[in-house]
C-alpha cells in the first residue's frame, strides 16, 4: 500500500475530512488533498506529526510493504485493537453510492406502504364491530368481528410480503449501518450537494406526518361534541388513516435522507452511532419477537379480536420510545 492509500485510510479511520487533518497538522486543505491523490508527499516533519496523531510508526507510512504496527505509547494509551479497528475502513465506489441512493429512493415507497397497510389493518374489524354492536349493521357482533379480522390478517400479510421483499433488495447495503466507510471526496460532495438539494422536501415531509399525526386526534373530538354513535365509530378509522398517511411520509423522507447520511456518515450513522447501531438490532429484534408472540397469544387464547388488532399500532408506538432511551444509555455508555 503506498502512503497516499494510507493517509486515506488513517484520516478516514479517525472519521475527518481533510480539512479537519489539515488543521491538525497546519497546513492547507490542499497539501493534504496533492498527498491522497499522489501529487506530491509530505515533509519528513509532517510526516513525524502523522505517526503521533495516528499512532502508527513512521515505517509503516514510508515503507510500502510494511505492516501496520502501532507505537509502543500507542499500545498503552489505547490498546492495539482499538487503533487496528480505526483502519478497517470499507471503501464505497461511485457506481457502489449512486446504485445505493437509487435504490433507496425505489424501496422507501414500499417500505413505507407496507407500514401504512400494517396501520391500516385493523381499521375494518373496529368499524364492523363498532357498527354491529350499535345495531346499524345487520351482522353479528362476532360475525363483524370474524370479517375485520380476515380483512386484518389479508392487509397484515400484503405489508409483510412487502417488507420482506423490499428489504432484500436493501440488504446488500447493510454493512453501510454498522462499518466506517470511506467515500472519495468528489462522491462526498455530489452525496453532499443531493442532501441539500433534498432538505427542503425533508423538512416540509416532516411538517406534514407531524400534522397527520397530531391531527388524527380531531376526528375523535368532533365525534366527542357531535354525540353521534355512528361517527364516533367511523372516527376511530379515521383516525389511524390519518396516523398511517403520517407514517407514510414520515418514512419515505426518512429513508431517503438516512442514505445520504449513511454515505457521509452523519447523523445516525455518524461511526459513534454505528457502534451503538449493533446493540440496537439486537434490541429490535427481541422487542418484535416478543410482540409476535403475544399477538399469537392474545390471538389464538383469547375471544378478544379487538385486543389483539390494536397489539401492532400499540407496539410501534412503545418501540419508538424504548428505542429513544435505550440509544440514549448506549451512546451515554459511549461517551465514558
Amino acid at each position: 500500500m503506498i502512503l497516499a492509500e494510507k493517509i486515506i485510510r488513517l484520516r478516514k479511520g479517525r472519521g475527518w475530512s481533510q480539512e479537519e487533518l489539515a488543521e491538525q497538522l497546519e497546513i492547507s486543505r490542499q497539501s493534504v488533498s496533492k498527498w491522497e491523490g499522489g501529487v506530491s508527499i509530505p515533509e519528513l516533519d509532517k510526516i513525524i506529526r502523522m505517526s503521533e496523531i495516528f499512532g502508527v510508526t513512521t515505517d509503516y507510512l514510508l515503507k510500502e510493504e510494511q505492516e501496520w504496527e502501532p507505537r509502543e505509547t500507542e499500545r498503552v494509551s489505547c490498546g492495539e485493537s482499538d487503533i487496528q479497528k480505526e483502519l478497517e475502513t470499507r471503501v464505497v465506489s461511485a457506481e457502489e453510492a449512486e446504485t445505493f441512493m437509487e435504490m433507496t429512493e425505489k424501496v422507501s415507497r414500499w417500505i413505507a406502504f407496507g407500514v401504512f397497510l400494517c396501520i391500516l389493518s385493523p381499521i375494518c374489524m373496529i368499524i364492523f364491530g363498532g357498527l354491529a354492536e350499535y345495531g346499524f349493521i345487520s351482522l353479528s357482533e362476532d360475525a363483524a368481528g370474524g370479517l375485520g379480522m380476515v380483512i386484518l390478517l389479508a392487509f397484515a400479510a400484503v405489508a409483510v410480503a412487502i417488507l420482506i421483499f423490499q428489504g432484500l433488495k436493501l440488504s446488500k447495503y447493510e454493512y453501510m449501518e454498522k462499518e466506517p466507510l470511506f467515500l472519495g471526496e468528489e462522491m462526498a460532495d455530489q452525496v453532499r450537494k443531493k442532501e441539500e438539494a433534498f432538505e427542503p422536501k425533508f423538512r416540509m415531509g416532516i411538517m406534514a406526518g407531524v400534522v397527520l399525526c397530531i391531527g388524527g386526534a380531531t376526528p375523535v373530538m368532533v365525534a366527542g361534541f357531535l354525540e353521534n354513535r355512528m361517527f364516533e365509530v367511523i372516527s376511530v378509522g379515521m383516525v389511524l388513516f390519518l396516523v398511517a398517511c403520517g407514517v407514510y411520509v414520515f418514512i419515505r423522507v426518512s429513508m431517503i435522507k438516512g442514505s445520504y447520511q449513511k454515505l457521509l456518515q452523519e447523523g445516525d450513522y455518524s461511526r459513534k452511532n454505528k457502534e451503538a447501531s449493533k446493540v440496537l438490532s439486537v434490541f429490535s429484534g427481541v422487542y418484535w419477537c416478543l410482540v409476535t408472540a403475544v399477538f399469537l397469544t392474545v390471538f389464538f387464547r383469547t375471544e378478544n379480536g379487538k385486543a389483539s388488532g390494536l397489539i401492532w399500532p400499540v407496539a410501534g408506538v412503545v418501540f419508538a420510545a424504548l428505542y429513544l432511551t435505550v440509544k440514549g444509555i448506549v451512546m451515554a455508555k459511549k461517551k465514558h
